[in-house]
């Protein structure tokens, strides 16, 4: 299977604050204040120190395409969120989008072994929200006025999943997203 994601480097810190600079990321973040090089470098120093955050690169064939994260891992609650954007438009719609939430998923809750995984989406990004309920997030709560963008205060929707949720969706997820046939469930084991 293709990599979808790899660890953030030092080498990577340019390009994603260029993306994220850019309005097509920008306007889907808490904060669209531009990101100076000196802010990216101590940006990168802090992350890199934090146990409680995790940053990959998102690649599809071959080329960089995205970051997705995780933050506010807390191995004692077994909880932590994610986020994710794919910067470059020409691979939007192709698919990506759901490897990189399938991959997060059974890292987060197969290999970190946590419990709960939850995300805050702008209530008017309706594809992201969308996406989401697809794999099986639920909505857990509605932030009202809860960003301040562009001057103005922007509602945000709380969605989340737990393990044993995951647990019952991972194979048909897996079938649907990657196309291939999800195992037989009442094969012999």
């Amino acid at each position: 299977m293709e990599e979808i994601l790899r660890p953030l480097r030092y080498e990577d810190i340019e390009m994603v604050r260029t993306w994220r600079n850019s309005e097509g990321v920008a306007q889907y973040m808490y904060t669209a204040e531009p990101i100076t090089p000196a802010q990216q470098e101590a940006w990168f120093q802090s992350i890199s120190q934090d146990a409680s955050k995790e940053y990959w690169i998102i690649t599809s064939g071959g080329k960089d395409v995205g970051v997705a994260n995780l933050y506010a891992i807390n191995r004692a609650a077994r909880t932590c969120y994610w986020a994710f954007y794919i910067a470059e438009q020409g691979v939007r719609g192709s698919g990506i989008g759901g490897k990189v939430e399938f991959t997060v998923l059974d890292y987060v809750f197969n290999t970190l072994k946590l419990n709960k995984l939850l995300c805050e989406v702008f209530v008017d990004n309706d594809k992201v929200i969308s996406m989401h309920e697809k794999f099986g997030f639920r909505r857990e709560s509605y932030f009202r006025e809860h960003i301040m963008k562009d001057g103005k205060p922007k509602d945000v929707v709380g969605l989340a999943m737990l393990q044993r949720e995951w647990a019952q969706l991972r194979e048909a997820m897996r079938s649907r997203v990657f196309r291939t046939a999800a195992p037989s469930t009442d094969a012999p084991a």
